[in-house]
């Protein structure tokens, strides 16, 4: 069983940048898809980010295309979010997920606890 647990996040002004880093404790997570997705008040959680097993492969959702890179370092079983340019509609809980292919295909395994991102204007 895996554990995932997300930091790095905070709060900061629109314009800044945040790099949170979602490390895997238990057994490893190289190999098999991880994705961001963020939770803002009100709302459903939805798709950020995506990098597949062997860190190829990135796909982002529209809102952040251009803004946030994902990133992965399986030899320390962590995955990057580099978030630039936030702002303020980038406000949310930030979580990651681990899917159990090497692809994210729609379904995540196992869940982080969360990391809040609050961009104020």
């Amino acid at each position: 069983q895996v554990e995932l647990v997300e930091s790095g996040g905070g709060l900061v002004r629109a314009g800044d940048s945040l790099r949170l880093s979602c490390v895997a404790s238990g057994r490893a997570f190289g190999g098999y898809a991880v994705s961001w997705f963020r939770q803002a008040p009100t709302k459903g959680r939805e798709f950020v980010a995506t990098i597949s097993g062997i860190g190829d492969s990135p796909d982002y959702a529209d809102p952040v295309k251009g803004r946030f890179t994902i990133s992965r370092d399986n030899a320390k079983n962590t995955v990057y979010l580099q978030m630039n340019n936030l702002r303020p509609g980038d406000t949310a809980v930030y979580y990651c997920g681990r899917s159990a292919t090497r692809n994210y295909h729609g379904s995540i395994r196992a869940w982080g606890q969360g990391t809040q991102v609050t961009v104020s204007s």
